[in-house]
């Protein structure tokens, strides 16, 4: 969150006392908090967004609007927030899996995997996002796009984060 300074520059105010006055209706309102050393810190409130049902995605149906609950999408997609980040997709290996070229993925860091996993992994000193695929003791990495074939590592495999979401703005 912004600091006072920082509210100044961005509302071109020249008064602090202002900017107290507008931090506490923000606070009023429930939209931001204030920490133990005052600063500014947004509340669960400020992240929310409505649910307000369902869709059909099949033939047709009527429905209703009416809100559900609200969800946090820090809260629903991201798990470990100090071990999550994300990245943006180049390339089109994994088309087949929904990802695309300038998708956003969410992944958190882990260094294993289950077999079949989305992973983020350095294989012989080149990092790249692929199934993890393991039999036995055989480890490798699959695209999701026929036009690619298997990765057998030569010297290294590592995963460095696994697949939490994709993000998709249309």
């Amino acid at each position: 969150m912004p600091t006072y300074s920082e509210m100044l520059n961005l509302f071109g105010l020249k008064s602090k006392n202002a900017i107290s006055k507008i931090v506490q209706k923000l606070v009023d309102a429930g939209l931001v908090a204030k920490d133990h050393l005052g600063r500014i810190v947004p509340t669960k409130s400020f992240r929310e967004i409505p649910l307000l049902g369902l869709v059909t995605a099949g033939l047709p149906a009527s429905v209703e609007e009416e809100l559900h609950d609200t969800i946090d999408l820090d809260d629903f997609l991201i798990g470990k927030k100090e071990l999550t980040y994300m990245l943006e997709v180049d390339g089109d290996s994994m088309i087949e899996a929904h990802i695309e070229k300038g998708d956003h993925v969410l992944v958190e860091r882990r260094n294993q995997a289950k077999d079949k996993e989305i992973v983020i992994a350095e294989v012989d000193g080149e990092y790249t996002m692929k199934y993890f695929r393991e039999m036995g003791e055989k480890k490798w990495l699959e695209p999701a796009n026929k036009n690619y074939k298997p990765i057998y590592p030569e010297s290294s495999l590592n995963i460095i984060a696994i697949l939490k979401a994709v993000i998709r703005k249309y």
